[in-house]
């Protein structure tokens, strides 16, 4: 500490003094009846002068007291019989240490006997007299008793207002703790793949703002690197939000950032106009900010901050602390959407190569598992399925026949009627599909459609004859779709029916072959229906999305 910032504490502790010791000297007051003086042992200066002045050397004096407060208990610190000079150590506060004292008559004698001690021990001389007038005699164990006494009492109140402080000081960090919690609790509540980073990063600074005094704070979001073979409609801009009154817009702040240097770690930056080495300050508006930036491991996503404290302060650790708290779950959840974003990519990659391989396999069938899929997501949504179960159940269309791969090829190609061999053989179908994908995890839905999308609504179906509600529903669903496209489409042996026979199979097979609530959502997606037959040249797979 300098010279300089000693002094204006020991003047700041002179001038609020009377709230740290006014309650010591006026309990000394009462129970001496005697004003006592208040000496800074460590500024060597007198705060407060009692009946008499000391005219002499403050600072030797205060360098005797100071042994007075190190040893914690009064005593007298000079004597001229028959007048002795009481010290009573008080409490410390800041950097200053005081302490009280005062002279007393410790033995009866005359006012001008008293006079002259007190001037010898030096004191005032003309307040002496006054002084002399009307004092009475003290014995000195009975002073020291009761001086004693009156430190204990200073002790225990300075302890319990010290206790107070500490309690308060508590308080408003367990709040400040509590608001943070429930911040970081609300954040991790809605850390889910669905929800979208926008929408967390949103909700993020609105609760940031309850929780820091800033007047602004700012979230961008980087976009995830383009790959080699993207196919899912990403964002290829930053997205910047905002909260609060910020002085910057995406153009200033992109600038800030582009003159920090953060280095190899993820630590938040403070940023002042005085602290900062830009070429040009890029912020007009801005008194200061903290910047804390969105990692996740080594991948950056973004970047979060508070910008001018609404106290004209400057930020400090626990705002920093707080915002690093906020961008680590944001940049982990940033992370977990980019990695399933790609794992959603590979999949997809793998259902348009599987069913590029049943075209392949058997091509004059090209385009059905497309239909399927097509139809079934008709069907679904006029049964009222969820945005979810509409696109497992197109993957189920995509996929309901993949077991055909494993089906030899001169019976699967066969233009004539199958033995009952080869039949039994093409049935198989089902239960490969079934083992094909079983050790997918992301198509758990999916394997029930594929291995049950030929049992039939009586039992007479396969691999298990499940009847009625024990087929799952997804199946049933795919099951009429699959039978819709087989019968309206050409194949090399045969032309597709026309509707009104389609329409007369379907009727009669409801309640037997298929459920009757999927033959009556059919027919009220009929014309829609028609138009996936005639929708010959589009590419299937190409923006599927699996979420």
């Amino acid at each position: 500490m300098t010279l300089a910032e000693s002094t204006l504490l020991v003047r700041s502790h002179a001038v609020n003094y009377r709230s740290d010791y006014g309650g010591a000297r006026e309990s000394l007051k009462l129970c001496f009846d005697a004003g006592f003086s208040i000496l800074d042992t460590q500024a060597g200066e007198f705060l407060e002068v009692g009946d008499l002045a000391f005219r002499g050397d403050a600072r030797t004096q205060a360098e005797v007291c100071r042994e007075v407060l190190r040893r914690g208990h009064p005593e007298f610190i000079a004597e001229a019989d028959p007048v002795a000079v009481l010290c009573v150590p008080l409490c410390e506060t800041g950097i200053s240490r005081c302490v009280a004292i005062a002279p007393f008559a410790v033995r009866g004698t005359d006012e001008s006997t008293l006079v002259r001690s007190a001037t010898a021990l030096g004191f005032d001389p003309q307040q002496s007299a006054q002084w002399a007038a009307r004092q009475t005699v003290w014995p000195h164990a009975r002073l020291l008793h009761l001086a004693e006494l009156v430190a204990a009492r200073r002790g225990v109140e300075l302890r319990m207002r010290q206790t107070q402080t500490e309690l308060d000081d508590l308080s408003g960090n367990l709040a400040n703790a509590q608001e943070e919690l429930s911040l970081l609790y609300g954040l991790t509540q809605k850390l889910k793949i669905s929800a979208s980073i926008e929408e967390l990063g949103q909700k993020a600074l609105e609760w940031l703002a309850e929780a820091i005094p800033a007047e602004g704070f700012v979230l961008e979001l980087l976009p995830p690197p383009k790959r080699d073979g993207d196919v899912a409609a990403t964002a290829r801009e930053p997205i910047f939000l905002e909260f609060g009154h910020c002085p910057v817009d995406r153009d200033q702040f992109a600038r800030l950032i582009a003159g920090l240097d953060f280095g190899p770690h993820a630590h938040p930056v403070f940023v002042n106009p005085d602290g900062q080495t830009f070429h040009e300050w890029p912020l007009e508006k801005v008194r200061q900010a903290v910047v804390v930036p969105l990692t996740q491991g080594d991948n950056l996503f973004g970047w979060l901050a508070a910008v001018n404290h609404d106290e004209e302060h400057k930020f400090g650790s626990s705002e920093a602390s707080l915002l690093a708290s906020v961008a680590a779950i944001l940049g982990t959840h940033a992370g977990n959407i980019e990695l399933y974003r790609l794992q959603a990519e590979f999949l997809a990659g793998v259902v348009r190569a599987m069913s590029s391989s049943i075209d392949a396999k058997d091509p004059y069938t090209c385009g059905h598992s497309d239909r399927v899929a097509r139809i079934a997501v008709l069907l679904a949504r006029e049964l009222g399925c969820s945005d979810k179960d509409l696109e497992t159940i197109y993957l189920s269309g995509l996929l309901h026949d993949i077991g055909k791969i494993g089906i030899d090829d001169h019976v699967l190609r066969k233009a004539g009627k199958l033995t009952q061999a080869e039949y039994e053989h093409i049935k198989m179908h089902a239960e490969i599909g079934y083992r094909i994908l079983k050790d997918l995890k992301q198509l758990d839905q999916v394997l029930p459609v594929v291995r049950h999308h030929h049992e039939s609504w009586d039992g007479s179906g396969y691999p298990f004859g499940l009847a009625g509600e024990e087929i799952p529903f997804f199946a049933r669903i795919v099951a009429v779709a699959d039978a819709c496209d087989a019968m309206s489409s050409d194949r090399p042996y045969r032309k597709g029916m026309g509707d009104e026979r389609l329409d007369t199979i379907l009727r009669e097979g409801a309640g037997s072959q298929w459920d009757p609530r999927v033959v009556e959502a059919f027919f009220a997606a009929r014309e829609e229906i028609k138009a996936v037959g005639r929708a010959q040249n589009e590419q299937p797979v190409a923006e599927l999305a699996i979420s």
